[in-house]
């Protein structure tokens, strides 16, 4: 009796839940983020220490922007039981646009941008319509649009169309936030003050989160578990801010313009999912699409929805590619679509879809780009760097099945 006692105190104080357990059941969750610390640590090891240096850790997201962005579309894609294959092919169509434009019209960069965005727009109603009105399954008509807008990226951007290299247009990818604060010491004052900022927010989030499912009589993680979850999330933003801090010269440096953009649109993005009811449809038609029919969602408004945005991000994607090489050609964006998919894979989505996380996305797709980086830096050949992230996503996949199987 007093042995049934003290576990109920334990499951009171710990959250309903010990910290074993709570790790069990999240594991693939956790997983991903300890796989991603795994490769970074197994790199830095490797490199000598070059991995994470202040530069490689800027030029990280600066190269591996695209992804990112695309990675958010594309998880909706997935979640909604659907892909796109044409992501890299609209990448470059639009960026070809977007070049030929301010090359042979003299079109004002801004007016550009909003250009961009109204054709990735476009796109996303003319793959939603056929896939959401007429039937014709998502993979084939992406297909298909995976050839048509590789073809119109050729026609538009021929063998290349580079960009003014002083356009504030090309500073989106390669400049940083001003530093207002000025230097403190060797470091960027901007940058010491966002990463304290990340910080009291991060614990604000978690506490916050935590306390609301406690009243609500939701299940919570272990008040132990918290606390270690906390120490190292402080310690992971505060190295970040160390490494943005400590990047670039005494001109220029520290939070890259880029990573705003990431930022807002993780952002808003996280937000449609978690908060909105268009989140919660697409959630519902991914797990089950005709328990969603029957609930009274319209599948194909939701459906249309999808590729509105993953048009729409494509779009981002097209600016920022764009803007990074100064240059447009007809190759440009080959593979995207791959390291998209990728990325979401590896951060959890499930291949049946109705399952998936947009901060899972983004761990995959730094996982892609420390692959890419490290093994660039060790002057392994692209062959062998195509090989093994092809292993890495059919074992990503395959540790989903299983996982699925054991539960079941």
């Amino acid at each position: 009796m007093s042995q049934t006692k003290n576990q109920d105190s334990q499951k009171s104080d710990t959250g309903t839940i010990s910290i074993k357990d709570y790790f069990v059941a999240n594991a693939r969750q956790y997983g991903i983020y300890l796989a991603l610390v795994a490769i970074i640590l197994l790199f830095q090891f490797l490199t000598g220490g070059t991995l994470l240096k202040p530069n490689n850790f800027v030029a990280l997201f600066q190269q591996n922007a695209y992804v990112m962005i695309l990675a958010v579309g594309m998880l909706i894609i997935i979640i909604g039981t659907h892909i796109d294959l044409s992501v890299g092919s609209v990448v470059a169509f639009i960026g070809g646009l977007g070049a030929y434009v301010m090359a042979h019209m003299h079109l004002n960069w801004f007016i550009t941008i909003i250009m961009m965005l109204a054709v990735g727009l476009l796109v996303g109603l003319w793959q939603g319509f056929w896939v959401a009105y007429v039937g014709v399954p998502a993979f084939v008509t992406t297909l298909g649009g995976m050839l048509i807008f590789r073809g119109l990226a050729t026609h538009v951007a021929g063998q290349s169309i580079p960009v003014d290299p002083n356009s504030p247009f090309v500073a989106i990818s390669s400049n940083f936030l001003p530093n207002i604060f000025g230097f403190w010491g060797p470091f960027d004052g901007l940058s010491i003050v966002v990463g304290v900022i990340s910080i009291i927010l991060f614990v604000l989030i978690q506490i916050r989160k935590r306390n609301h499912m406690l009243k609500e009589g939701l299940q919570v993680e272990p008040s132990a578990w918290m606390n270690i979850k906390l120490i190292i999330g402080i310690l992971i933003i505060g190295f970040a801010t160390y490494l943005f801090a400590s990047s670039g010269n005494e001109h220029s440096g520290g939070i890259p313009i880029i990573l705003v953009v990431i930022g807002v649109v993780v952002s808003i993005y996280m937000f449609i999912l978690n908060k909105m009811v268009l989140g919660r449809e697409i959630y519902a038609v991914g797990g089950n699409r005709k328990a969603a029919i029957l609930s009274g969602i319209n599948s194909k408004a939701v459906d249309m929805k999808m590729f509105l945005n993953m048009g729409l991000l494509a779009s981002i994607a097209g600016i920022v590619d764009l803007s990074r090489f100064a240059s447009a050609s007809a190759q440009a964006g080959t593979g995207y679509e791959l390291d998209a998919i990728a990325a979401c894979f590896i951060g959890g989505a499930a291949v049946a879809g109705g399952v998936g996380k947009i901060p899972g996305a983004l761990v995959g797709a730094l996982i892609m780009g420390v692959l890419n980086m490290g093994l660039s830096i060790l002057g392994v050949s692209s062959d062998i760097v195509s090989i093994i992230k092809g292993l890495v996503v059919i074992v990503a996949v395959a540790y989903d099945l299983i996982s699925k199987r054991r539960k079941a």
